[in-house]
């Protein structure tokens, strides 16, 4: 087996089927005597941080069917596997003004324990981390994702999936579905029917996170005019 047949062979195994286009770019810009469980590896990664629309290639299987996303069908099922990127993220377990507050805290150096508002100051002789990774307390969570076609559906966490938190999902991150409910148009996420890969586009990630104070406040139906009145 040839080494480009062997990067696509693992990549297929993970649901993830690139294009001869992106397949060809990436063996091109490897050693080819680089062990080959490394490159597998180092081709999951790279392809992870891409832009499905163009990496993936979309066949009627691995895609979205058509009116996946109408409200008029009560419950549709697909077996999959369907590889989708996250676009949006959402917290709607929690209030949107607890999220911008949690969002100001963090901004200022501060954190909550319990009812108290302490500021995170690191300790001379403590090497650990000043800014520890918040739990997994929130959800459930509402996705925006779109599939290797470009197609575009929301998502409902009807379950805690592993992975799927707003500290450590990125905007770009890649999750396969299979054998998942699609009802009025919304995916409900199990842990059975969806996995994340993990994964981030720079670029979106940044400005989601960059925009995601404004779009909360928007949300909550706050507007500027609203700080000088």
């Amino acid at each position: 087996m040839d080494l480009a047949a062997a990067v696509a062979t693992h990549l297929t195994s993970r649901s993830l089927s690139p294009t001869p286009q992106w397949l060809a770019h990436f063996t091109s810009s490897v050693r080819s005597n680089t062990p080959l469980p490394a490159l597998q590896k180092t081709a999951e990664f790279r392809l992870l941080g891409t832009d499905i629309t163009t990496s993936l290639q979309a066949t009627p299987q691995s895609t979205f069917p058509a009116g996946i996303s109408e409200s008029a069908v009560p419950e549709l099922r697909i077996p999959g596997p369907v590889p989708v990127q996250v676009l949006d993220l959402e917290d709607i377990g929690r209030s949107r003004w607890s999220q911008v507050e949690a969002i100001e805290m963090d901004e200022r150096g501060e954190t909550r324990k319990g009812h108290e508002v302490i500021r995170v100051v690191p300790d001379e002789e403590d090497n650990s981390d000043p800014n520890p990774p918040a739990t997994n307390a929130g959800g459930p969570h509402k996705l925006l994702v779109q599939d290797a076609k470009g197609n575009k559906a929301y998502a409902f966490e009807l379950e805690d999936v592993k992975d799927i938190d707003i500290s450590s999902l990125s905007i770009g991150a890649k999750i396969v579905l299979r054998d998942f409910t699609v009802a009025r148009g919304v995916i409900m996420l199990t842990p059975r029917s969806a996995l994340v890969l993990g994964g981030k586009i720079e670029a979106w990630d940044k400005k989601w996170k960059d925009d995601r104070k404004k779009v909360l406040k928007e949300k909550a139906g706050w507007r500027e005019e609203n700080a000088f009145s």
